[in-house]
């Protein structure tokens, strides 16, 4: 063990190196079917079976290098994607966005946020207020109440399932619905219009949040 420990290598602070190199973490990116979905940190953690911390560190030094872009999703939760080139005069606009990425990132040093969750933005609220519910009255307060349970449920899991709805929400906001299938034949097609929502395009895969 201490040849092993003595073999790697330390950085200029005496600290030791990982093994990792940053083009292994972009081809976890590059090398997918969807390249267009974003990805959270537990993904990368998997894809190179290494801790949650070397996982956000390096995602980390990917975006202050300009090869990745993040945002924060929900409470806690942030993730990565690769951007797209602009055009040439969009130089501005990306140093403008990357102040709002720095401005936006708790204080745990791992960009995410020890804190509850904030506000809700006015742009949502009014979004619900508005949705196409079915009922009046108290039932259809009710039922903007869970449909605004299933929005903060997707924004703390940014990669969910019909079944993770009914299993998570469903049974604590059931709405005055009889069945849980009833709950989201009027659910789901008033959360697939409310802002950073990305629904799937078949029946039965994954629902995305992008940021509200």
């Amino acid at each position: 063990m201490a040849d092993d420990a003595h073999a790697r290598t330390r950085n200029e602070h005496g600290q030791y190196v990982d093994r990792i190199p940053l083009h292994r973490v972009l081809a976890v990116f590059e090398e997918r079917e969807d390249r267009a979905r974003p990805l959270t940190a537990s993904d990368v953690m998997e894809a190179l079976d290494c801790s949650r911390r070397t996982a956000h560190n390096k995602l980390n030094e990917l975006e202050e290098r300009g090869d990745l872009e993040t945002r924060k999703v929900g409470a806690r939760s942030r993730v990565w994607w690769i951007p797209i080139t602009g055009p040439p005069d969009s130089s501005d606009t990306r140093s403008e966005s990357a102040q709002n990425r720095t401005d936006e990132r708790g204080e745990n040093g791992f960009g995410e946020s020890d804190d509850g969750p904030g506000e809700r933005r006015p742009a949502v609220s009014d979004a619900i207020a508005d949705a196409d519910l079915p009922g009046s009255g108290p039932m259809l307060d009710a039922r903007r109440e869970a449909l605004s349970a299933a929005y903060e449920y997707l924004s703390e899991h940014p990669e969910a399932k019909k079944a993770d709805f009914l299993r998570d929400v469903y049974h604590e906001y059931p709405a005055g619905f009889e069945s849980a299938e009833g709950w989201w034949n009027a659910i789901q097609p008033a959360l697939k219009q409310l802002p950073g929502v990305n629904p799937p395009k078949e029946r039965g895969h994954i629902w995305h949040f992008l940021g509200g």
